[in-house]
């Protein structure tokens, strides 16, 4: 007998509720909280629904920074109480595993529990056993609710697939144990991270991760799967979008019937990360959710970030060239910039800019190398990914970064306002 079935006769619940449409608003340092509320605020004015915010930063960004989490959350509260705001927000520990979930148990609400480095290690054979006994009842042909072509399910795919993720969701379980033992259950959101990866997960795949998941009782309300395609940091998407497409209706329709199967929670939805500025897939994605009436998490974070950069270049001279100083700085530290986000930049080190061209640059050249509008003939994605990843840079000059951004709040908010409003929320609701 499987002895965890009864997770398939109760539905797995949790009090605390993530909305429907949910943006994770990143922010490496902490300055724009006001102006990414401000824009989610005025979103809920012009669309007939709400845009929950969630402030999320990882353990690695900390780290490069030098903040704690607990500047994080001090960002989100003092966003919300200078604005009024009254609706729910949440403070998201971004990637956390094990070795350092316990660092963000006091300041955070939100947990994206990653599992990325888990997937292929083995679970004991007892476990993968139970695990292929308690779903061999879809074996034979599985017909999921709106997806024209049937899944073929055997013990042999079941074996294969709980040899490849069923340790991982147990790892997620123990994290998530782990964290409700210190914060109560019902207490904190959960997500479940395996995008970082080299190879994307199939909808069939989902299903059955959502399966091992819900033998761990996690109350996972959004999951963040691997799709087809580069989704690369700060700038659009590269793949096919038709394929994008099949999978990412599929990946709803599953999520929709394993819900109902395993007693998911109900809002269970997919969270795209590095979702930022991925705006030819953003129609496809806002017309699935509306059509079959589901949610979505994006996740937005370095974007910021590259906000910032604009408003300095558009703001002062002494801020512009801080800006290029960073940006020429970059060059000659690719390498070491590029190597913790190897998996999701792509750059052409001959199409970027030299550092002699840069220091050449008007504001103005610099705003709209880096602004992503594909129209604009002086944009350049390969700069925009190098400026991405350069941030450490700015945290070693703190004090004038800050000071840069402390001068100029009105002309930084307005990129980082502008940027959320009208080139992301526009994109996948308009």
């Amino acid at each position: 007998m499987f002895m965890t079935e009864k997770v398939y006769l109760h539905q797995i619940t949790t009090d605390m509720i993530l909305g429907k449409y949910s943006f994770g608003v990143g922010d490496r340092f902490s300055h724009e909280g006001k102006a990414q509320l401000s824009a989610l605020i005025e979103a809920a004015g012009k669309y007939p629904f709400e845009f929950t915010p969630v402030w999320n930063k990882s353990n690695r960004e900390h780290q490069i920074i030098g903040t704690e989490p607990t500047d994080t959350r001090r960002e989100a509260d003092d966003a919300v109480r200078s604005l009024g705001y009254s609706k729910p927000y949440f403070v998201d520990a971004d990637h956390i595993n094990m070795k350092n979930v316990d660092r963000f148990i006091g300041a955070s609400d939100f947990f994206t529990i990653d599992v990325a480095d888990y997937i292929g290690q083995k679970a004991d054979s007892g476990s993968i056993d139970r695990f292929v006994e308690s779903n061999l009842k879809y074996s034979g042909t599985l017909a999921i609710p709106g997806i024209e072509t049937p899944f073929s399910v055997d013990r042999a795919l079941l074996e294969t697939l709980a040899g490849k993720y069923l340790y991982a969701a147990q790892e997620a379980g123990r994290i998530y144990r782990h964290i409700a033992d210190r914060k109560g259950t019902g207490n904190f959101v959960t997500e479940v991270s395996m995008d970082e990866v080299d190879s994307p997960q199939t909808p069939i795949e989902i299903f059955f991760i959502l399966s091992a998941l819900a033998q761990e009782q996690i109350p996972a309300q959004t999951i963040a799967p691997k799709f087809t395609g580069r989704f690369n940091k700060g700038v659009d998407y590269v793949g096919d979008t038709r394929q994008f497409e099949k999978e990412f209706r599929e990946d709803l329709l599953v999520i929709d019937y394993a819900v109902k199967e395993f007693g998911l929670p109900e809002g269970l939805k997919l969270s795209i990360h590095s979702g930022s500025d991925k705006f030819s897939i953003y129609p496809i994605m806002g017309r699935l959710i509306r059509q079959y009436d589901k949610g979505i998490h994006i996740k937005t974070a370095g974007t910021t970030w590259l906000e910032e950069n604009i408003g300095l270049a558009m703001a002062d001279k002494k801020a512009l060239e801080l800006a290029k100083r960073i940006a020429i700085s970059a060059l000659s530290r690719m390498e070491e910039l590029c190597i913790p986000y190897s998996t999701v930049i792509d750059i052409n080190p001959a199409k970027l800019p030299t550092a002699e061209q840069i220091a050449s640059w008007s504001g103005e050249e610099y705003a709209r190398t880096l602004r992503h509008n594909l129209k604009d003939p002086l944009y350049n994605p390969d700069f925009r990914q190098l400026v991405h990843v350069s941030y450490k840079i700015a945290a070693e000059l703190s004090n004038e970064f800050y000071a840069a951004l402390e001068r100029n709040p009105e002309v930084v908010a307005s990129q980082v306002k502008e940027n959320i409003l009208d080139r992301h929320i526009a994109r996948l609701f308009s």
